[in-house]
């Protein structure tokens, strides 16, 4: 298993996720700004601007996607 924080997965905080897969991590990132945007969180609502701003270049979005990849796979299990 290993620990990611928002903020390392593009986010505005320090809440840790913990996950076995990449993929497992993006849901619960995924998961965490749903919530957040549900309470109109100023600092994740900006978040997601710039990631929605990202995702307007399939190719920025795919660089960023892959280095968040890396990141993941090069920590240790916690």
């Amino acid at each position: 298993m290993k620990t990611m924080t928002c903020r390392q997965l593009g986010g505005a905080c320090e809440k840790e996720f913990h996950a076995n897969t990449f993929e497992e991590m993006a849901e619960l990132s995924k998961q965490h700004a749903m919530e957040m945007l549900q309470k109109q969180d100023a600092a994740h609502l900006e978040a997601m601007r710039k990631m929605q701003d990202l995702m307007k270049d399939p190719d920025e979005m795919n660089k960023w996607f892959d280095s968040k990849r890396k990141e993941f796979e090069s920590l240790p299990e916690s």
